[in-house]
């Protein structure tokens, strides 16, 4: 019999497959530092969105993934890039006219826009670690403005004074001539307005490790490098965070990925070992553009929240992470009901299949039960027709459905049956658009509603369409509580009704009874509903009330 370690050596998931590369590092002696550190870093120039979260959520996956299949204890920094000038004013902020007048300084010394923090840059690191602290998350934070000023940083800052001209080598291969000019590795923060500036150097002293430089206004100026005067441009900047910290792996999107050569080579330069990468895709909007921090247009982490739990997130971000995905409100529903499968499915899985679900990855090995008896799509049709109000609303067809089931027993779905009815009242009710049947539907639903109606009418419904296909099976059970017959007279309905595309009669159904093009599966939207309420739901769209709203 397999172990967990010889699954996870084999498995093809990619958190598996990213680990394996990082165990390489050090299949000849354990790390000098006594830990593998994996980072993740952030600019906090605008809100936190969620591709922010999952660059944690993912990189936590490779470092649980490694923990699978080595013993070598491990770290996770969550590195802030808060030294960055503010370049720009994002435009989903408040006080934006107060804000313009800091562009340029650091962001830990731009005023907090929502009043609530000491600074704008820990107003956006506190959001950050507000979510990874709920998600659960276990890492270390570190802030540029600490690391610089601290002097941690010191060591590596005055080698890249000695090492300036190699370093710049590298960096002027990869800008155009105009920008050589003006390009320097350092940006000092001027000493009396505090904004970082983009000025070339006078000097590079190796000697006392102090740059000189003129300011816009052409005076002179000499700082130490060190104790968090200059900071460097944010290329260098990756390569000799990479040297102080010794990291071993980070991932970053692809639009990072042309300038891996130069992150990698600045790193060597100051005396570091490259570390591992993973670049992922980007997530676009719903116009197929990229989403972006200071735009606001893609999702924010508490848009989600407000819908869907944080596990059904991390099952979109665990899903082709090298593949460019949409992200919008409408792939919610989909990825609460996915990852729910993937969680009944988990306990009767093998071991190397265990290894490679993705809840394994989600939960770090110890994934929960699934108590989801209704799927999130069909609660927001179970809103839809029972026009709920909140979550209550819907736990009286719930019960009935699966007597079992309470507020208290079945967590998860108490907490998406809210989060249907927000999801439906915000973004599937404004939509909803009902029609009348055509006369083929008429007669279809009529005969729906008197199958419904008596046991007989269903099983004779059923025999009807049997006899037609020239099956001569024997009929079910009539239970008009059970998803299966339920599905089968409708089914047979359709059949029975000319519909050859039986897609074309169950299209019908969604847009006459329940004002959408897609719907659920309509046996068991029946058992959830009720047989009665269904009847009632026919009658009112047969006499055309559900189209006058």
């Amino acid at each position: 019999m397999s172990t967990l370690r010889d699954a996870a050596m084999n498995s093809k998931a990619w958190p598996f497959e990213e680990a394996r590369r990082v165990l390489k590092r050090y299949e000849k002696a354990p790390p000098e530092k006594g830990f593998v550190l994996f980072e993740t870093g952030y600019g906090p120039s605008g809100l936190p969105h969620i591709g922010t979260f999952g660059e944690v959520a993912r990189t936590t996956m490779i470092k649980h993934a490694f923990e699978a299949i080595s013993d070598l204890p491990t770290r996770l920094i969550c590195f802030s890039d808060d030294l960055d000038g503010m370049r720009k004013v994002p435009t989903n902020v408040p006080n934006q006219e107060m804000l313009r007048e800091h562009e340029q300084k650091p962001l830990t010394s731009v005023p907090d826009p929502f009043e609530e923090f000491e600074s704008f840059g820990h107003h956006n690191n506190a959001m950050l670690r507000r979510f990874l602290d709920t998600f659960g998350f276990e890492y270390e934070f570190y802030s540029a403005t600490e690391f610089y000023k601290s002097g941690q940083f010191d060591e590596v800052l005055k080698r890249a004074v000695e090492r300036y001209d190699d370093i710049m080598k590298v960096m002027l291969k990869s800008l155009r001539e105009e920008r050589q000019q003006t390009y320097s590795i350092f940006l000092p923060i001027h000493p009396e307005t505090g904004r970082v500036l983009y000025v070339p150097m006078k000097e590079v002293n190796a000697q006392d490790y102090t740059i000189t430089f003129d300011d816009p206004d052409g005076r002179e100026w000499t700082l130490p490098v060190t104790g968090g005067n200059v900071k460097l441009q944010w290329k260098p900047d990756f390569g000799a965070r990479w040297a102080a910290l010794d990291v071993d792996f980070e991932m970053y999107g692809k639009d990072h990925s042309t300038n891996t050569p130069i992150y990698d080579r600045i790193c060597e330069i100051l005396g570091g070992k490259k570390p591992e990468h993973f670049t992922y895709e980007l997530f676009l909007d719903a116009n197929g553009e990229k989403i972006s921090k200071s735009k606001g247009n893609g999702l924010s982490i508490d848009e989600w929240l407000t819908y869907a739990s944080t596990e059904s997130l991390a099952y979109f971000m665990f899903l082709k992470p090298k593949t460019a995905k949409r992200l919008w409100w409408d792939v919610i529903p989909k990825m609460v009901d996915e990852y729910h499968q993937q969680l009944r499915a988990y306990p009767d899985q093998t071991l190397e299949q265990q290894v490679a679900n993705p809840v394994w990855h989600i939960h770090g090995g110890n994934p929960p039960e699934s108590k989801m008896v209704v799927p999130f799509s069909m609660l927001l049709n179970l809103a839809s027709v029972a026009g709920a109000a909140d979550k209550s609303g819907l736990w009286g067809f719930i019960k009935r459905y699966a007597p079992e089931a309470s507020p208290e027993t079945h967590p998860d779905l108490d907490q998406a049956a809210g989060f249907a009815v927000r999801y439906f009242n915000d973004f599937v009710k404004p939509d909803l658009a009902f029609r009348a049947p055509d006369a083929q539907e008429r007669a279809a639903l009529e005969d729906l509603a008197a199958a419904l109606r008596s046991e007989d009418a269903a099983l004779a419904a059923i025999a009807k369409k049997n006899a037609a296909m020239g099956n001569d099976e024997p009929l079910p059970v009539a239970d008009f509580h059970s998803d299966e017959f339920l599905q089968s007279v409708v089914f047979a309905i359709g059949k029975n009704n000319g519909f050859e595309n039986l897609r074309d009669w169950f299209k019908a159904l969604y847009e006459t009874l329940l004002g959408q093009s897609q719907g659920p599966r309509f046996g068991g939207f029946i058992a959830l509903y009720g047989v009665a309420e269904t009847i009632a739901l026919i009658e009112r769209a047969l006499a055309g009330e559900l189209v006058q709203g």
